[in-house]
């Protein structure tokens, strides 16, 4: 029988985890240029949870479904697709609508995924790991030998950075709680005290030199911090906004990235991958296939911290907004 329906979870109004619900709704087809992919692993991260609390430049409005990352497999292919097959595995950076058990998108939008590698590992290298890696190697320009100091190094995009990092050669320093400590070394990093004491101070004690860039999360005061642990020459990333929600911190934030960095002699860069996505997907299509092959030669391993059914994701966001998650929430088929 002809399926005509799907199921997916709508966001339904601003709020806590409890504004997710299960719907279910006609199944899309594909018009001219799409793919109908059926969904095997969405992640959940803390984009959903801006989108669903407060507000986000790149959500619709609401009702909409959310899901940022989606891995799954062609299920139908619209009017004037070239290169893509029913049955072939795909993955996209969706912004929304992967919460669902299928979804529709342009052809430009999907990547081919290369047979074996795991669908929620995949999925967990196309928001956090191109971030990370577009930033080492787009942004910063590392090179092997060179020193790299990562701020909120527990946090997703943290990971990303001390796994990458390490793959690429480039000696990491990770600021984290001391409680995390142990989770920077498994990424072959020092870890440096992130809470009680100056970032700069402890990147000093172990590195006296200072570090060739500096991955920012959180601005607000703790920008000028990883700008004090830069040698001359270095760069300063900023890609977060986890401390820096209110104007002043925003200023402040931006102030030393690019005021206070070239006047000292270093560099200051603001990246966004959804904003780099809009403007140019091209990298995106070149990087994520860079990460498929370092995954499949176990040079990358994206943390897991848990698999939860493809349409829990009430489930997964409380987790998510519960804390003390070492990985990637993934919810899977």
């Amino acid at each position: 029988m002809t399926q005509t329906m799907m199921q997916a979870v709508m966001l339904t109004r601003k709020g806590g985890p409890e504004v997710l619900e299960l719907v279910e709704q006609p199944l899309p087809h594909p018009g001219p240029g799409e793919l109908r992919v059926r969904v095997l692993a969405t992640g959940v991260g803390a984009t959903d949870v801006t989108m669903r609390r407060g507000s986000y430049p790149y959500a619709p409005p609401i009702p909409f479904v959310p899901g940022y990352e989606t891995v799954g497999t062609v299920d139908a292919v619209g009017p004037g697709v070239s290169g893509f097959a029913e049955g072939e595995r795909v993955a996209a950076l969706l912004v929304h609508g992967g919460y669902a058990t299928h979804v529709v998108r342009g052809a430009e939008h999907w990547v081919k995924v290369p047979e074996g590698l795991d669908a929620a590992e995949a999925v967990s290298l196309i928001l956090n790991y191109v971030t990370a890696f577009q930033m080492i190697h787009r942004v910063a320009k590392l090179q092997p030998g060179q020193r790299a100091l990562v701020n909120a190094s527990n946090g997703g995009v943290g990971q990303a950075l001390l796994d990458l990092l390490r793959a690429h050669g480039v000696k990491a320093y990770g600021a984290a709680s001391a409680a995390r400590h142990d989770l920077v070394r498994s990424y072959g990093a020092t870890p440096i005290e992130g809470r009680t004491a100056p970032i700069a101070q402890g990147l000093r004690a172990v590195a006296p030199e200072g570090v060739d860039a500096a991955f920012d999360a959180v601005g607000g005061a703790q920008s000028g911090q990883l700008l004090g642990s830069l040698a001359r020459g270095g760069t300063l990333v900023w890609y977060g906004f986890m401390g820096a929600g209110s104007l002043p911190q925003l200023l402040r934030t931006a102030a030393n990235v690019f005021v206070r960095a070239p006047l000292t002699g270093r560099h200051g860069r603001f990246y966004g991958i959804t904003m780099l996505y809009r403007k140019d997907p091209q990298p995106l299509r070149e990087d994520l296939p860079r990460l498929f092959s370092l995954l499949s030669r176990g040079q990358v391993h994206p943390r897991i911290a848990e698999r939860l059914p493809l349409l829990d994701a009430r489930r997964a966001n409380e987790r998510l907004e519960a804390g003390n998650i070492e990985g990637k929430l993934v919810l899977v088929a």
